[in-house]
């Protein structure tokens, strides 16, 4: 079972969650959903932490 850390959303589908984005923020890993993922693609790639989104 996977949570998203922006929205909170749960997925219990291994499958489903492939398309997840994971990253690293202050020594923490995040898993983000693919909407969040698509929604904040530009902060992800400027490498801004999810509390600046």
């Amino acid at each position: 079972m996977a949570t998203c850390d922006f929205c909170g959303r749960t997925e219990t589908d291994d499958a489903t969650t492939l398309s997840w984005t994971v990253a690293v923020e202050n020594g923490h890993r995040k898993t983000y959903c693919d909407e969040c993922s698509r929604a904040h693609l530009r902060s992800m790639e400027g490498k801004l932490d999810s509390e600046f989104w």
